[in-house]
């Protein structure tokens, strides 16, 4: 039978019996407390308490099967309203976020998977700056928007401005500290993890970690984390403290790194693709693996000749897509009192910047 045919049938003026009851003694129309029971924002207050204390006096139960069927009937009739998503990232001139160090989740990816739900993404790259929150909150609603997805790509992200009441939200990452939406990111206690088991058992005994304080903060503190657990299994003399550059903008940073380095001597680190291999073989004059091992933190395509950590964005992406279709499709807006989080297991990368397994 397709879709239409349902319809029909559905359509027919027979609620079940039990909602007919709920409704004659809340006094209210069967479609209110179908309203009411799908969490249907639109229904004054004083009239959902009513419903939902008829409907737990009476002892109602919802029929999961009709449910899923009625969820499929109502995701096809709302198509049209809810045809898009909104990709809301920070765009600020000179950001030192928006710099080729960092890698953030593509929109192609995004949008791969939005098509999967029947939805389309438009990206709206947002200057603080010059657009305030209430303004962009303006917008998407004129634009019948009730999806986002926020990627921070600035310390000072408009995501934390944003009123979420009207809307279904997911983050990227934990960039984003405030509000706690529903959030998908990479598992990097496990990548560090990972690392590090491969490192050890190539015979590094000092690794060490150099990232900036964000990259660690964006993880929800998991890169730390996950080194420090490492440090308690190894012995104290060989435990590298780690390096959390506290600017953003690596550039500014050869003499913190060089100091470092020179005071703890790793022999394998865990840093940038960027300006980190350029200190290590131009300004240090040392050579990769030979003298040091290189692992980058966060590997692309672009970094095949170097040994690295894999976060599978597509993957993050499509978990994020997925939160965001389930919260549309039952009617869930707004900040959630238990955000939900994906975690997406990232990948060990051979190359030739560190030792042969």
């Amino acid at each position: 039978m397709n879709i239409s045919c349902y319809v029909n049938f559905l359509a027919r003026p027979t609620a079940p019996k039990n909602l007919q009851a709920i409704a004659r003694a809340a006094g209210v129309s069967a479609m209110t407390v179908s309203r009411v029971l799908r969490n249907f924002p639109r229904v004054a207050a004083s009239t959902r308490r009513r419903v939902l204390q008829v409907a737990k006096r009476l002892g109602y139960s919802p029929d999961p099967h009709m449910a899923r069927l009625m969820a499929r009937v109502r995701s096809y009739r709302r198509r049209r309203a809810e045809a898009v998503i909104a990709l809301v990232r920070d765009d600020i001139p000179g950001d030192e976020l928006l710099d080729h160090t960092y890698q953030y989740v593509a929109l192609h990816d995004i949008r791969s998977r939005a098509e999967k739900h029947g939805y389309r993404v438009e990206e709206f790259l947002i200057d603080r700056t010059k657009m305030s929150a209430a303004r962009l909150t303006h917008i998407l609603e004129a634009r019948g928007i009730e999806g986002l997805i926020i990627s921070p790509q600035s310390a000072h992200s408009i995501g934390s401005e944003i009123d979420y009441t009207r809307f279904a939200a997911v983050t990227l990452g934990y960039g984003l500290q405030q509000p706690e939406l529903h959030r998908a990111s990479t598992n990097m206690t496990r990548g560090i993890s990972q690392a590090a088991a491969k490192l050890t058992a190539r015979g590094y005994r000092r690794i060490g970690l150099a990232v900036t304080q964000w990259i660690d903060a964006r993880s929800d503190h998991t890169y730390s984390g996950a080194m420090l657990s490492y440090h308690q299994q190894i012995a104290p003399r060989d435990r590298v403290p780690l390096l959390l550059f506290p600017e953003n903008n690596l550039a500014n940073e050869f003499v913190i790194f060089r100091t470092w380095f020179r005071s703890y001597r790793p022999d394998v680190i865990i840093s940038f693709d960027s300006y980190v291999p350029d200190w290590l073989t131009r300004n240090l004059k040392l050579r990769i693996p030979e003298d040091v091992g290189l692992v980058i933190h966060d590997w692309t395509e672009q970094n095949r000749a170097f040994a690295g950590i894999h976060h599978p964005r597509a993957h993050v992406a499509a978990a994020a897509i997925d939160l965001l279709a389930t919260q549309l499709m039952q009617n869930e807006r707004g900040v959630p009192d238990i955000p939900r989080q994906i975690l997406i297991p990232p990948t060990w990368m051979e190359g030739s910047s560190v030792r042969a397994p």
